[in-house]
């Protein structure tokens, strides 16, 4: 189970000739430091504009908020209705449940729309927030 992951990262610190050459290693090459440099710095993506840390930043950035505030609404909501009793608590759960159940393809272009009217495109707040609601 260790193997392919070893071999994958042993490959990566030999110069590219090599692995043409001779295929996947099992040793370390003496380009590590130079490979992952270049990977890590170089631009690259679609616009040839961002480099892969970048990218991990991004990602980052993204999935903290997106967690960050799922488990914060998700507990007050919860916590409403488990310790407030009031008439509507059961539909609301149900109400909650149900739209937990329709895929995200289906909410991309209205949320898309939401996004653009709120001038909220390319920026984090408008990736982050269709994703909560």
């Amino acid at each position: 189970m260790v193997v392919p992951i070893w071999i994958a990262f042993a490959s990566s610190t030999h110069e590219n000739v090599t692995i043409l050459k001779e295929g996947m290693q099992w040793g370390l090459g003496d380009q590590l430091v130079r490979n992952y440099n270049e990977v890590l710095n170089q631009k690259g993506g679609f616009s040839q504009e961002i480099t892969a840390t970048r990218m991990f930043i991004n990602s980052f950035i993204m999935a903290f908020g997106i967690a960050s505030v799922k488990v914060i609404i998700s507990s007050m909501s919860a916590y409403a209705i488990v310790y407030f009793r009031f008439r509507m608590a059961v539909p609301l759960f149900w109400l909650i449940f149900i739209t937990l159940l329709v895929p995200l393809e289906v909410r991309i272009l209205p949320s898309y729309q939401v996004v653009s009217d709120l001038h909220l495109t390319n920026t984090y707040t408008g990736l982050i927030l269709p994703l909560v609601a």
